[in-house]
């Protein structure tokens, strides 16, 4: 089944809703667990952050795929042949040595699926959402993103009609790297902007 929780954590309202629908659909015979699992596993191993991680890697060795995917998110993806309904309006913003760009859904949990797969947990929990935008310094730091204080944080607030993507800043010493090795780098939680590579 698709929900799931940290061990000793008991599950939140939305995934014991979720579980409860599964387990109807399952019942009605409208869809069966292995489906459901199967659609998981898609998003977590084939349409999942790795779509993400391309782009990332592109945008790192073609400065010129960086300037449209900086002026277009939506239409730079689609050039790499990722297409999806929570792209349709994708914004991607650029980290820098003075700015660190992060991502949050303050309504819900609003996320382009289609280049980051799946939303973790902590991205829909009401703590992360109100957090993220009052303190965001220190909440990044207890998720172990220490940033220096003369680094400018700026918060994007997805919704339904605008979604966001972080450029991470390309790790030193990966001159000589593949692009495939450089999606390599690329983890989930940087494109959201609660880590750095």
């Amino acid at each position: 089944m698709t929900t799931g929780h940290h061990h000793g954590t008991p599950p939140a309202p939305v995934e014991r809703r979720a579980a409860a629908l599964e387990e109807l659909l399952a019942e009605q015979g409208l869809v069966s667990p292995e489906y459901i699992d199967a659609v998981q596993q898609a998003y977590e191993t084939q349409l999942g952050p790795m779509h993400g991680a391309r782009v990332v890697a592109r945008a790192w060795v073609d400065p010129a795929y960086r300037e449209r995917l900086l002026a277009n998110g939506t239409r730079a993806v689609h050039e790499l042949g990722i297409q999806g309904p929570e792209i349709e309006h994708l914004t991607v913003v650029a980290n820098g040595p003075e700015v660190h760009h992060v991502v949050v859904c303050t309504l819900c949990s609003c996320y382009p699926w289609a280049v980051l797969g799946l939303p973790p947990n902590w991205y829909k929990d009401p703590p992360y959402r109100a957090r993220m935008v009052r303190e965001p310094r220190t909440l990044l730091a207890e998720m172990g993103c220490p940033l220096h204080a003369s680094v400018e944080i700026q918060v994007w607030d997805s919704s339904a009609e605008s979604r966001y993507l972080v450029l991470p800043e390309r790790p030193p010493g990966t001159e000589g790297l593949s692009e495939p090795e450089l999606a390599a780098l690329v983890t989930r939680d940087s494109m959201v902007g609660v880590a750095v590579l």
